[in-house]
């Protein structure tokens, strides 16, 4: 293996760890755990909440799972067959879990700040998606390539949540509020700016994404 490969080992790793992470949903009562322990009862009473918030996590831990295989440049040269039909689920699953996702921000725990904060964050991960699987349509590889870099750097702000909102918790509020407030940008902002960057790097290279082989 290459060098240059290696930091997309813990990449794919975080990418599956989260997104497994949702299915605990369906095997452990976790109205008392997680996220869910801060809402109110009559928001988990509530069935279109409810439903909404079980087809985002459900559909972004598949996005997850399935994004990040279609950066291999192995995967699209040997199995192109392969690498449309996951691309077709991640697209399906991103626009589900996108939808979903701006709906339950309205009720986010943390008032406007967090709303507006996810609820920004769900409407550029589907504008994305339908700039990448429309540029794929017409056959622009480079601009789908793009699109894909800016989506799945919003699909990756699973992974950031999970990670910083504990951190921020337990080190820098020592309350769950404001840590939920910082964690709703923090999660994503970050990792479009990176998303730009190396899609301004591209811009002097071949139209493909040089990745783990």
């Amino acid at each position: 293996m290459k060098l240059k490969n290696l930091p997309w080992i813990p990449f794919a790793l975080f990418a599956i760890i989260v997104g497994l992470y949702p299915f605990i949903y369906y095997l452990v009562d976790m109205h008392d755990k997680g996220l869910l322990s801060s809402k109110p009862k009559e928001l988990l009473d509530n069935s279109v909440w409810y439903t909404a918030f079980y087809i985002h996590i459900t559909f972004g831990g598949i996005a997850l799972l399935t994004g990040w295989t279609q950066f291999s440049k192995r995967l699209r040269d040997k199995y192109l067959n392969t690498h449309r039909t996951i691309g077709k689920i991640y697209v399906v699953s991103v626009m589900l879990s996108s939808v979903a996702g701006l709906f339950i921000a309205f009720f986010a725990t943390g008032g406007i700040v967090s709303s507006l904060g996810f609820g920004l964050l769900a409407s550029l991960w589907l504008y994305t998606i339908i700039k990448a699987y429309t540029s794929i349509l017409k056959r622009d590889i480079r601009q789908h390539e793009n699109w894909m870099i800016r989506n799945y750097a919003l699909t990756f702000a699973a992974v950031n949540l999970r990670v910083y909102l504990p951190l921020l918790q337990m080190i820098v509020f020592h309350d769950f509020i404001p840590a939920y407030r910082v964690v709703s940008w923090l999660s994503w902002v970050p990792n479009l700016i990176i998303a730009e960057m190396i899609i301004n790097r591209r811009k002097q290279k071949p139209s493909y994404i040089t990745q783990a082989t």
